[in-house]
């Protein structure tokens, strides 16, 4: 797997653009990824009941078996708790897309794909949207259908439009997230690239708040489905920087097959490949989005090994990582290592307390804190060195098996809440 660093540009057969459309005062707010021929398409969202327009709207398009062309993405306005009124122009956004893009006939394959697509595809039904920003404020849709227009007359393939589109689906984000990577399938050089927003509001049961990958591989969309679940599990379904889940929490993935290799089937060596890229990908993501956690000073990774189960491992790692007490303890360099153990014993895992190792560790060493479940002396001026650093490791070890997981996420500061106290001022 080769790394690359011209992020979306990178995929062939794509053109995105990334404007100031005017729906925040002065940056980029409006994106546009447009495939040069209808795409396989996957798409996982929010569990929250309570769900924005564009996830509702998405839902059913994908659940239809479109193939897709376009995803549509504003930030500054979530347009969620917006009613039938938000449902209305969710749909516009596709149509003035499509419409902007003239996506007209659907090719052979995908109307054999599903059977009951129109001709004509003005009506949207190629075209992912997605919203981004406050909650229950209405969208102003003359600015969003105005700067749909001006991003579609600005679409290229180019490093430029790359990081445009990258910056104009931020929020409250410091930076922007972008990955992207090479494999070879059958001699032939296939690309996987992806971009994400989020830094609060993150505590996902299926993604991030939102992320889009993109791909030139040959992969129908079932195939490509399976793989974004199980990849999701193990990726943003293991990130909290809050422990709030959003409204409006979408993973996107097209695949055009622009590469002209042939389709990747499941249970090949070249299946086994490309997951393996897909899912660094979307763990590189997830990992930037907690990195630009609000207020955050640090970033930390759990590990959990010798567990009996996958499960186990799992619930381990993400009550350790949402504990609120662990958080604020590593923001106050403070190795209160009770508040470790407290949080796996409340995780619902099994395990026995009394045969668990515990460490904390960061690029200036590593501290054993607890073995076999007995406290081990420390010295506090090295543990302060250690949590000093701004990435900190916390690894478990158990006794049960030889299950394990990794969860990610950051500390809980002051500036988190001014942040969050000041949001819509």
């Amino acid at each position: 797997m080769k790394l690359l660093d011209s992020g979306l540009s990178a995929v062939r057969g794509y053109k995105t653009a990334g404007i100031h459309a005017g729906i925040k005062k002065a940056k980029r707010d409006l994106a546009l990824i447009v495939s040069g021929k209808p795409a396989a398409a996957a798409g996982v969202f929010t569990t929250n009941m309570v769900q924005a327009a564009p996830v509702t709207y998405d839902k059913a398009l994908l659940a239809a078996g479109n193939l897709i062309q376009a995803i549509v993405v504003n930030s500054g306005n979530a347009n969620a708790c917006t009613g039938k009124q938000g449902a209305l122009d969710a749909e516009a956004m596709a149509k003035t897309t499509a419409q902007a893009l003239d996506v007209r006939a659907i090719n052979a394959q995908s109307t054999a794909v599903n059977p009951g697509t129109t001709a004509d595809t003005k009506d949207g039904n190629q075209v992912l949207v997605c919203s981004t920003g406050v909650i229950g404020v209405p969208l102003p849709m003359k600015t969003v259908n105005d700067g749909i227009k001006e991003a579609a007359a600005k679409l290229s393939n180019t490093r430029k439009s790359a990081i445009d589109t990258a910056e104009a689906i931020l929020t409250t984000d410091t930076f922007k997230k972008e990955t992207a990577v090479e494999i070879t399938i059958e001699g032939k050089p296939v690309v996987l690239a992806g971009i994400a927003k989020g830094s609060g509001m993150i505590h996902p049961n299926m993604a991030t708040l939102l992320s889009f990958i993109i791909t030139d591989a040959n992969i129908e969309a079932e195939t490509l489905q399976g793989l974004l679940g199980n990849s999701i599990s193990s990726t943003y379904n293991m990130i909290s920087v809050d422990g709030d889940t959003s409204t409006n929490d979408t993973v996107l993935t097209l695949a055009n097959g622009a590469s002209g290799t042939p389709a990747i089937v499941k249970g090949t060596e070249e299946y086994e490949k490309f997951a393996e890229a897909f899912d660094y990908v979307h763990a590189y993501l997830a990992k930037q989005v907690v990195r630009d956690g609000e207020g955050a000073s640090k970033f930390i990774e759990v590990q959990i090994k010798g567990a009996a189960t996958e499960k186990d491992a799992k619930l381990l790692a993400k009550a350790i990582i949402t504990s609120n007490l662990v958080k604020t303890a590593l923001f106050g360099e403070d190795a209160n290592w009770g508040r470790i153990l407290c949080a796996m014993g409340y995780s619902g895992a099994q395990f026995n307390p009394d045969t668990v190792d515990l460490t904390l560790a960061s690029s200036k060493g590593s501290l054993l804190l607890l073995k076999q479940g007995a406290p081990v002396p420390f010295d506090e001026n090295i543990a302060l060195t250690i949590l000093q650093e701004h990435d900190i490791d916390i690894k478990a070890v158990l006794q049960e098996g030889s299950a394990e997981a990794a969860a990610w996420g950051c500390d809980l500061s002051y500036e988190y809440v001014k942040i969050n106290g000041e949001y819509r001022t």
